[in-house]
């Protein structure tokens, strides 16, 4: 016979006893030749001699109570498992609370013994201390300086900042993924009387449940290390990089969970530097065919170059104008060509210069048959209309924008362009008609 730590406080956690299925309370018997499953039994089915199958009244046996002392003498095991469930569920300083939940000890007692054995322990102390120390001397080895991350932004839950951040919690330190794998086990129970393809197809369930914990946690680490729980802050740390690098970076990305953290940046960074040197070593080799031996006659040929560049390049919009002037093609050629050389508003200013020519703008939509027009007002479908946007896409579109402006409050255009991936105009002119209906509120 021998005493051992019992299960937590709650009866409910504990398995039922096996001679009466009642719950059990501390102390109670557990069968040290039987197992596993334990084979559990309350002192009243103990002192009767209950036998089940392989069980015999004559096996030796462990007595299971947490009523023994562990850091002070006052306090038995119990408590203290008791204290920390309490401090856990109502959180740290609200000591009247704690006291409440935990029925044997005072306020006063209850903040006394934490702070001495879980705060101020200089054993947790010291070893935290080493964990700091060691972690420190990590990083002054790295070539890349990381410095502990900003506090997050708490977001509603759903809202788009939340999606940004991977659905990351900041109250919990956790992030909202797959957290119901727990279902598929509440229910299974392993007991003696199974057949082995039932023992089987439990364990199977058990292996599926484990893999699972096992690729949340891998995708929580990842997310973890490679600092993506604000994922703007991350993009916009990736503009820094030149467009070559930023293409690089972003091919690479699959391969951040082998390589890690550290490994990851160096390489990207070391890519960021072969770039820029070869760029450098291309414009000095333009300086040395160039015939220029010193910088300041560099910046006075970069200066000249750029001069000359942009002289050029009004020749060649002139006589480009002058050749297509009577050709309506090739005037929308052309100024589709300056569209995207210089964006639109170049190309808009130029529009004139062939306006008799300009294409039509497209009729409106005939919504004539289509699915959901019954469901619009006059006003949404004539805005279909115009937009030319079937009825089933705009009302999906405006579920969406409404559904996020109650959540935050407001919206701004950048937003709704954020939500919904179509045209910046259309999505303009829809964020405009709902602002104006008042369906939305501007943020």
């Amino acid at each position: 016979m021998r005493f051992t730590s019992g299960f937590a406080d709650d009866p409910f956690d504990k398995p039922p006893c096996r001679g009466c299925s009642s719950y059990l309370t501390e102390p109670y018997v557990k069968c040290a030749e039987c197992g596993p499953p334990p084979f559990l039994l309350c002192l009243q089915c103990f002192t009767r001699g209950f036998e089940y199958k392989k069980h015999q009244s004559d096996h030796t046996y462990e007595i299971m109570t947490s009523d023994f002392p562990v850091l002070d003498p006052n306090w038995t095991a119990q408590e203290e498992m008791a204290l920390l469930e309490a401090v856990m569920d109502c959180g740290f300083g609200n000591w009247q609370d704690v006291a409440n939940q935990m029925c044997t000890k005072s306020k006063e007692e209850c903040e006394k013994h934490y702070m001495k054995h879980f705060i101020n322990n200089p054993l947790f102390a010291s070893t935290l201390l080493n964990l700091k120390q060691a972690e420190e001397a990590q990083h002054n080895e790295t070539a890349i300086p990381f410095h502990p991350a900003d506090d997050p932004p708490r977001p509603t839950f759903d809202s788009l900042l939340s999606r940004d951040m991977a659905g990351y919690m900041p109250a919990r330190a956790d992030f909202e993924f797959d957290n119901y794998a727990e279902w598929d086990l509440r229910d299974i129970d392993f007991v003696e009387d199974d057949s082995d393809i039932l023992h089987a197809l439990k364990i199977a369930v058990v292996d599926i449940y484990h893999s699972r914990l096992k690729e949340r946690q891998r995708r929580k680490k990842i997310i973890r290390d490679h600092g993506l729980i604000n994922l703007r802050k991350f993009q916009i740390l990736e503009r820094r990089y030149p467009k070559e690098v930023q293409d690089l970076y972003e091919t690479m990305r699959r391969f951040a969970r082998i390589l890690g953290p550290v490994e990851h940046d160096k390489f990207i960074e070391s890519h960021a530097l072969e770039f820029e040197l070869r760029r450098e070593i291309k414009r000095l080799q333009e300086y040395r065919a160039a015939g220029i031996t010193n910088f300041c006659s560099a910046r006075t040929y970069d200066h000249l170059k750029k001069t000359r560049d942009e002289e050029r390049l009004k020749r060649t919009m002139l006589s480009e104008v002058l050749q297509y002037i009577q050709d309506s093609s090739a005037c929308q050629q052309w100024l589709s060509r300056q569209a995207d050389m210089y964006g639109h508003s170049k190309a808009v200013l130029c529009a004139p210069v062939c306006s008799d020519w300009s294409r039509r703008s497209a009729p409106p939509l005939n919504l004539t048959g289509l699915p959901g027009t019954e469901k619009l007002n006059e006003k949404e479908k004539e805005l279909c209309q115009m937009v030319r946007l079937v009825p089933g896409a705009y009302l999906e579109y405006k579920a969406a924008l409404v559904n996020e402006c109650n959540k935050q409050g407001g919206l701004r255009l950048a937003q709704a362009r954020a939500l919904i991936k179509i045209d910046v105009n259309k999505t303009r002119k829809i964020y405009d008609f709902l602002i104006r209906e008042g369906y939305i509120t501007k943020a």
